[in-house]
């Protein structure tokens, strides 16, 4: 198992190569706000526990593992932010409580908040929620 601060190194990468189709060790840390010799070393790293492959001033690429630790570490983070939209947690305070919480919940936990978010999509059920939380103000 990743490490967290590996995760969120996983997560941008597959992040900028979802997006733009290459992740370079200035984009990582300019998008991590870290120097760039920490993202080589970290990324190194990554490359000798096969998240990716990494050859110096060649680039780097997401091994179908990396690739799918990536794809649950992005839906993780999406999840997280849509389930405090839904319970009314303040646009400005979400990035920061989505990234306070995210490495600390078990993958069952996720699993449980991803069927309360489907069950609080429910527009009925949305509209129960706002009126129980007006009430209780």
């Amino acid at each position: 198992m990743p490490t967290p601060t590996m995760e969120d190194y996983i997560e941008q990468i597959y992040i900028l190569m979802e997006t733009k189709g290459y992740a370079r060790v200035s984009a990582i840390a300019e998008a991590l706000q870290v120097q760039p010799s920490s993202v080589t070393k970290m990324v190194q790293k990554l490359d000798k526990d096969d998240y990716l492959n990494y050859e110096k001033y060649q680039g780097l690429i997401l091994t179908p593992k990396g690739k799918k630790v990536g794809e649950r570490l992005v839906y993780r983070h999406e999840l997280l932010e849509k389930f405090l939209q839904i319970i009314g947690v303040n646009e400005e305070n979400i990035y920061t409580d989505v990234e306070g919480i995210e490495h600390h919940l078990s993958w069952n936990s996720i699993d449980r908040i991803g069927s309360l978010v489907q069950f609080l999509e429910d527009p009925e059920r949305l509209e129960q929620l706002k009126s129980f939380q007006i009430n209780k103000e």
